[in-house]
């Protein structure tokens, strides 16, 4: 099928395909990079928060948790408005405004003002997920789409790399509040990188050639033709429950839709367990280990640097060994990150058993990680995904909000750090149980 002649007529007269989509994706993976080292940082810091205010573990996972309750509130409103505006705006604006408030964190005089910073924090960082995923979903064709969302996960775990260190060394030699100074840069950069170089679709993009977007917008056509002469994958088709279903083309259809709840429900527990960690992991470096703020600082990277690895690994994966399923990562990553739980409740105190065990733990959690964002991709419509993954990143992030709180009291009231890891075992399980259920799409 071949585009509207309106549309031809309007695409640059480029000699070559471009690929500019890849362009597209860098600048994705490097704003998302920005977004979560704005948000992972309080991990770093709270050592240094929890002196100064003298908060109890509670408190201070709070100080974590309200970023996930202002982040979950803005999901859905903005998914409507970027199916109204685009994502152009609306991301460049977003990442603005995360930018200035990480700046204002570090000017708080209490922790009541760093909680609600941190919760305006969430409120202002919500849309950008929402808008480059939905920027993956216009720009990429269904064979790329998992392999797209893995680079974009993989800017995850690069942040928490990267942040341990970095904000570990400028805390101690300039104080925490610096932190969060230097942390405002980027983000300003990255919101006019995104204005200028990223449309909302690649038909609004003067680098895209006419036969980059026939790859695009026609590569699913040819899918769907030979969808029929695909090998199946036999007994794993029929656990994951793999068949035709209805694309849900409309806003009341997606809430309606049990495979989406269902998605949202195993991200909430897949989050809960992410951020759980990536609060509570620093401080269990230091508390529970004896390790210094900076051997803490690359000890606390490891399960990033294993996460890195398997978002990358994971998306290519869903696309090229299961064939655009995307079931199987996600059971994968539930059921072998819950036996990591057990390993790491018994790891005994060496830097040298820690850290692989850490990065293994990382590489695990986040193998299905891309898939969690690809799968409803498969069951909606170009025009009905922004609501979809609002929806599910709403939810899911919920994790996000009641998980630090939930790790903090059971710390408050036990002190055991294996309980925290139990916990996390338990929601893996119930995330396995939950995935379990939901339909596998053939892809459009």
């Amino acid at each position: 099928m071949a585009l509207p002649e309106s549309k031809l007529s309007a695409r640059p007269a480029l000699k070559k395909k471009s690929s500019y989509r890849w362009v597209v994706l860098l600048i994705i993976f490097g704003v998302y990079l920005v977004c979560m080292a704005d948000r992972t940082n309080i991990g770093v810091v709270l050592p240094f928060i929890k002196e100064e205010f003298t908060l109890n573990n509670f408190q201070a996972g709070a100080i974590a948790s309200f970023f996930f309750l202002g982040y979950a509130l803005t999901q859905i409103p903005a998914g409507f408005l970027l199916g109204k505006k685009g994502t152009r705006g609306v991301a460049a604006i977003a990442i603005l405004a995360f930018s200035v408030v990480t700046f204002f964190l570090g000017t708080v005089k209490n922790a009541t003002a760093l909680v609600l910073l941190r919760l305006g924090l969430g409120v202002a960082e919500g849309p950008a997920p929402v808008s480059l995923t939905s920027t993956i979903n216009q720009w990429f064709p269904a064979k790329e789409k998992a392999t797209a969302t893995g680079v974009y996960i993989a800017s995850t775990q690069l942040a928490p790399i990267l942040v341990p260190i970095i904000a570990a060394w400028i805390a101690v030699e300039h104080g925490w509040r610096s932190v969060f100074f230097w942390f405002a840069i980027p983000g300003i950069v990255m919101a006019l990188v995104w204005y200028l170089f990223v449309r909302s679709k690649p038909e609004d993009s003067p680098q895209v050639s006419e036969a980059e977007l026939n790859y695009i917008r026609q590569s699913e056509t040819v899918e769907e033709v030979k969808e029929g002469g695909r090998t199946s994958l036999g007994w794993i088709d029929k656990l994951i429950r793999y068949q035709k279903v209805e694309p849900l083309t409309t806003n009341k259809s997606i809430y309606k839709s049990w495979n989406i709840w269902g998605n949202t429900l195993s991200y909430f527990f897949m989050n809960s367990v992410l951020y759980g960690m990536l609060t509570w992991v620093p401080m269990y470096l230091v508390n529970a280990k004896g390790y210094s703020i900076m051997k803490m600082g690359f000890l606390a990277s490891t399960p990033a640097i294993g996460g890195l690895v398997g978002a990358i690994l994971g998306g290519i994966i869903s696309d090229r060994v299961f064939l655009k399923r995307r079931k199987p990562t996600m059971l994968l990553t539930a059921l072998l990150t819950a036996i990591m739980m057990l390993v790491v409740m018994n790891i005994p105190n060496s830097s040298v058993l820690v850290a692989p065990c850490l990065g293994l733990s990382g590489f695990f959690l986040n193998i299905g990680w891309p898939a969690f964002t690809a799968y409803p991709m498969g069951l909606t419509t170009r025009d009905t995904y922004p609501v979809a993954i609002a929806t599910i990143n709403s939810g899911g992030n919920l994790g996000g909000f009641f998980s630090p709180m939930i790790v903090g009291a059971i710390l408050d009231a036990t002190g055991n750090y294996n309980l925290a890891f139990g916990f996390f075992g338990v929601l893996l399980v119930l995330g396995f149980i939950v995935i379990s259920t939901l339909k596998e799409p053939v892809q459009k």
